[in-house]
């Protein structure tokens, strides 16, 4: 692990989008060796890392999605009131370039796969090296597209071949062109021919490398539902034939590995002693869970020990029962105005006294011991969503084998099963899990009644897992949960909840044309509000 890490390290600086003026001359090192010497595997190690890098912890959606999706909730004071962008959707001294730090990250992933796969796509032996690129690739310009629209992609990664001011291509053609990359890979993967090396995922294990690349075509097409019907329902039938996540043994995940510097960054965050104060459960997730005696609450959620100090203190840890969780609800603070917790409907009342008292002491925050893990596993795509995509497309009528009541109840019970990945101090039982499926099967009385509740399972399974980023991506497809905005004074989204981030700041300025072209396709502008092209 350590060797891995290490050239992650060593490449994850070479690339970035593939725009850089004069690329081979400065990347070029006459004292090294050539291009054609490097293990371009590394490659795939590098890319995973910056992947899961970027869409975790400060770097990714904690500070906006978490709470937009209502999935967290802070009073947004003192030292962490970077949450207010999330909970508030009110801008910090950095939003700007939080909002960037996804789109400047994910395309510097993008590239490294994308060298492999120009290093070695005439290789027939490395062939599987190649696809499980191509998957990475895609993956990465998926979280791109999905949270800005238009964005350079049959353009990017040229800065070799000097194209330095890449052209936006439009959403629509993104997913098509991402699609039929992914389709083509998948059917190249080879059992006979060599292993991917240094992979962090799934240690060169090609069938489970197929299962991944057929598990993300299933979430690419549902994302489709509403702006493409058609090609929605034939790649979901695809990527069903093709073999999709079999259980949670498949899960694609990447752990932490602290002792040699590479910790989970999602732990990382919730461990600063600010931010393990300030951030807490949304009311909003703990009353979903509660209302069907979810037994995650547990694994998941604790009230603090009493008092400030006890509060901020990370190694204290607290009361975890069932009974006595409660989320915090969103938009407010501790500032002393009509807006302070102490005047939310239903506050539960401070603890401590005096210096040592705290307002919102008896809400719950992430588990000490599950969420301040530097070991923990940081989730790309589980059993558990795909199988809840499978449940809706059954619904939809599509060829996706078992009825939607089974894949609902499989996805259900991997989302419970796959905490245990998360953190061996929130494992669930087989049999608890089983039980709690079967207790609590999919309503099928009408389609609208069946959407609603695999949408509002899939938004909270992937919430506890910390994928921000999908549970308010698959919240702007499928309208699931009905999520009630908040309205705070100075907010930059009108009282509703974002739909995209904006661009980064320097694309207007260093890709201006092109730039200007991507905005055009968004109603209002590059604004916080405007649909992405799937977004209906």
């Amino acid at each position: 692990m350590k060797r891995i890490f290490l050239y992650a390290s060593l490449t994850a600086s070479l690339l970035y989008t593939g725009c850089t003026k004069d690329f081979k001359e400065i990347n070029t090192d006459p004292t090294q060796s050539s291009p054609a010497a490097f293990n371009s595997d590394y490659f795939l190690t590098a890319s995973q890392a910056r992947y899961i890098n970027v869409t975790t912890g400060y770097e990714g959606a904690i500070l906006f999605q978490s709470g937009w999706a209502q999935i967290f909730a802070s009073t947004t004071s003192g030292a962490a009131n970077y949450y207010s962008n999330m909970d508030k959707y009110v801008p910090s001294g950095n939003t700007n370039d939080y909002a960037a730090r996804l789109w400047r990250g994910c395309y510097r992933a993008a590239s490294l796969a994308n060298e492999i796969i120009k290093n070695y796509g005439a290789d027939a032996n490395r062939v599987n090296v190649v696809s499980a690129a191509t998957v990475m690739k895609v993956l990465c310009m998926q979280s791109v597209a999905d949270t800005y629209g238009d964005c350079p992609y049959t353009e990017a990664f040229q800065g070799a071949n000097g194209v330095n001011l890449p052209k936006y291509d439009k959403q629509s053609d993104v997913y098509t062109a991402m699609l039929t990359e992914l389709d083509a890979a998948l059917t190249k993967f080879d059992a006979n021919k060599a292993k991917p090396t240094a992979d962090l995922l799934y240690a060169g294990d090609v069938a489970k490398w197929k299962k991944f690349g057929y598990s993300l075509m299933l979430r690419l097409a549902m994302r489709l539902t509403k702006a493409d019907a058609a090609k929605a329902k034939l790649y979901a039938e695809k990527a069903y034939a093709g073999g999709t996540f079999a259980s949670a043994a498949d899960d694609a995940i990447i752990k932490g590995d602290d002792a040699n510097g590479y910790r989970s960054e999602n732990a990382r965050s919730l461990g600063t002693p600010a931010d393990f104060y300030q951030v807490r459960w949304s009311k909003s997730l703990i009353d979903f869970l509660k209302s069907t005696t979810d037994p995650r609450v547990s694994m998941i959620a604790e009230v603090p020990q009493s008092g400030l100090a006890a509060n901020q203190n990370v190694g204290l840890a607290g009361d975890n029962s069932f009974a006595n969780q409660l989320g915090l609800p969103n938009g407010w603070d501790m500032d002393g105005g009509t807006t302070d917790i102490s005047r939310s409907p239903g506050f539960p009342g401070a603890t401590g006294t005096g210096g040592d008292a705290t307002p919102i002491g008896r809400y719950s925050r992430p588990r000490s011991v599950v969420y301040t893990d530097l070991n923990g596993g940081q989730f790309i795509l589980t059993y558990a969503e795909t199988e809840l995509l499978l449940a809706e497309a059954a619904v939809r009528g599509w060829n996706v084998g078992p009825t939607a009541t089974v894949h609902y109840r499989n996805g259900v019970t991997g989302a419970l099963l796959t905490l245990g990945n998360l953190n061996a101090n929130a494992a669930i039982s087989s049999a608890t899990a089983t039980a709690y499926a079967t207790a609590n099967p999919l309503v099928t009385t009408t389609n609208d009644a069946a959407l609603k509740m695999i949408n509002e399972q899939y938004w909270a399974t992937t919430g506890i897992l910390m994928n921000f980023n999908e549970a308010w991506n698959n919240w702007r497809r499928s309208g699931y949960p009905t999520l009630t905005p908040v309205v705070y004074t100075g907010n930059f989204s009108g009282g509703t909840i974002p739909r995209r981030q904006i661009y980064p700041t320097e694309e207007a300025s260093a890709n201006g044309a092109n730039y200007r072209i991507g905005v055009a396709s968004l109603t209002g502008g590059d604004v916080w509000t405007a649909r992405v092209w799937w977004d209906k």
